[in-house]
């Protein structure tokens, strides 16, 4: 993203509550948690509007996700980070749909098994989450660790996508 793109936002109901789309004249440039700042991203702050085709086409393909009827997005991505994070991120981008990926696997998407912490760090800085889809990686373990929305949202994720549903989580 350049410095000087201005940024938009519309905020949208969701199942994990109110999530906020950002975006910029060229692409989505983040998706952020209810109650979330724009610390994480580095993003500074933008301008409501509602009516911005990027911004209708993001919500609709997410309203879809939601409803499990997409799979796959389409959408214009325009994040900002550092060219490391933005390879990690477009690696995320190969993780298909209803599957998982260890940090460790995706450091060897890379070509560098031993980047594993560097991929969680940038793992951690994805602005555009749910679309670049960081909550499908999980710990060598297999278990489901680390993520800047919550284990319970990344439960949700995860179980829209196995087409499950975890009724604890429902109540």
């Amino acid at each position: 993203m350049e410095n000087n793109q201005r940024l938009v936002y519309k905020d949208m109901p969701s199942p994990l509550g109110v999530i906020r789309i950002v975006a910029t004249d060229i692409g989505l440039a983040a998706i952020l948690w209810e109650g979330e700042d724009y610390i994480r991203t580095k993003l500074s702050v933008p301008e409501r509007d509602d009516r911005n085709p990027i911004l209708l086409q993001t919500e609709q393909q997410l309203t879809e996700y939601f409803a499990k009827t997409r799979t796959t997005f389409d959408i214009p991505l325009d994040f900002s980070g550092t060219e490391f994070q933005k390879r990690v991120w477009t690696a995320l981008l190969s993780v298909p749909f209803g599957t998982t990926q260890t940090y460790g696997g995706l450091a060897k998407i890379l070509g560098d098994i031993k980047a594993v912490r560097a991929v969680g760090g940038a793992l951690n800085k994805n602005p555009v989450a749910i679309i670049v889809p960081c909550h499908r990686i999980i710990g060598a373990s297999g278990k489901m660790v680390g993520f800047a929305g919550g284990i319970a949202n990344k439960t949700i994720l995860l179980s829209i996508e196995n087409k499950q549903t975890i009724p604890s989580l429902f109540d």
